[in-house]
């Protein structure tokens, strides 16, 4: 099955570019230049969202750096020992709704120190997997389509992930501990 799998994976994205082409000759397209076309359209939408995504690189990076997020585990240590969530956990809860990557790295740093199968690690799992990274997501897509005024986008957003973040707290309580 596992060798079915790996053939499949292999011969799927192939397959998608030669019956796209093969659509486009029976549609008479001019698929080399559609494309050509499409690049430069991409390439302006690059170039339009680079500022918002420099902007959420630049926030990430002062959070990490100004020690902020170690600034705030410690004024947070009883509360979340209290409703017995790990410290370690507290800058996913963080950066999540900011950066997809730098939330990645500190999950793998949660793994690394207490283990894969720590309740830190779970939880930190659930928490990457059922909240989005908003103002990420805002930066780019409303920057692409030159949206200015996201307010109500970002309250929303912003919201969501909280819930998010809760509802995991609680399942992986639950399932967990």
């Amino acid at each position: 099955m596992i060798k079915i799998l790996n053939t499949l994976s292999i011969c799927i994205l192939p397959s998608i570019v030669f019956v796209v082409l093969i659509w486009a000759m029976v549609k008479k397209v001019p698929a080399y230049e559609v494309f050509t076309e499409g690049a430069k359209e991409g390439f302006k939408t690059a170039v339009r969202i680079i500022p918002y995504i420099v902007a959420i690189m630049v926030a990430v990076g002062m959070l990490r750096a100004s020690g902020f997020i170690d600034i705030l585990g410690n004024l947070l240590k009883t509360p979340l020992e209290y409703l017995k969530i790990p410290v370690d956990v507290l800058p996913l809860m963080v950066t999540r709704s900011l950066s997809g990557g730098a939330t990645i790295g500190m999950f793998s740093d949660i793994v690394s120190n207490t283990g894969a199968d720590s309740f830190a690690s779970k939880l930190g799992a659930v928490i990457v997997g059922s909240s989005e990274t908003t103002f990420y997501v805002l930066a780019v897509y409303f920057g692409a389509v030159g949206i200015k005024k996201f307010r109500h986008a970002v309250i929303t957003g912003v919201l969501a992930d909280i819930i998010g973040v809760i509802l995991a707290v609680i399942v992986c309580r639950i399932m967990f501990l």
